[in-house]
Formats: structure tokens, C-alpha cells, sequence
């Protein structure tokens, strides 16, 4: 079986809880598109309640970016590991952005794909 392609929606630094009523829009239609996967990236605040609200959907949740470490002394950064453990399946790295405003290197962002333990 082929992969079908991926549909993800980065939400940034946007959203708050209330706006779990908009993946819940996006969970309903879902199910009427079987020829894509869907994906939410909602801010880190948000991704354990997405998470749950999208449980048993078609509708998978990610991470918007993670530290290349699994813990440390990294205030308001967030691992991989913790990423999987607030329900995301997936996580952005490399993302322009992060690239512009932090100056993230090529190297930091394989850093993040292969994570020192």
C-alpha cells in the first residue's frame, strides 16, 4: 500500500484552549478525506489536550520543535520524550523559522534527529 500524503497544519504561537472546538472541526471532517493523513501542530501548551481529543480519530497531533537532549537545565525547551508522552506522534524540526529568529544550524537540527542520550 502506498503512503497517502501528509496534511499538517502548523499552528505556531496561536491557540489557546478554547480553540480544542476547532480540532474538533477538523476531526469531523477527517473521516471524509481517506486519501490523506492529517496532522495538527498546535503550540506545546495545548498538544496533551489535543492528544486526547483526537484519541482513536484519524487526526494525528505533533510538536511544533523539541530540544536535541532528553532532560536537562533547558528552561522552556521540550524533549522528544516529552513530546511522546503529552500524545504527539510527530514533531517539526528544521522549520524555517526556527531557522531565521534562533539561527538554528544544520547541525542542531540533525542533532535534533538523532538525539545524544
Amino acid at each position: 500500500m502506498a503512503p497517502r500524503p501528509l496534511v499538517a497544519g502548523n499552528w505556531k504561537m496561536n491557540g489557546l484552549s478554547a480553540s480544542i472546538s476547532q480540532l474538533k472541526a477538523m476531526v469531523a471532517v477527517a473521516g471524509t478525506l481517506p486519501k490523506v493523513e492529517l496532522m495538527v501542530c498546535p503550540p506545546a501548551t495545548l498538544i496533551a489536550s489535543f492528544a486526547a481529543a483526537a484519541r482513536g480519530t484519524p487526526v494525528l497531533i505533533g510538536g511544533q520543535d523539541c530540544h536535541a537532549l532528553a532532560s536537562g537545565a533547558y528552561t522552556g525547551d521540550i524533549s522528544a520524550e516529552m513530546l511522546k508522552d503529552a500524545g504527539a506522534s510527530a514533531v517539526i524540526v528544521g522549520h524555517s523559522e526556527r531557522r531565521q529568529y534562533h539561527h538554528e544550524t544544520d547541525a542542531e537540527v540533525r542533532a535534533k534527529l538523532c538525539p545524544s542520550r
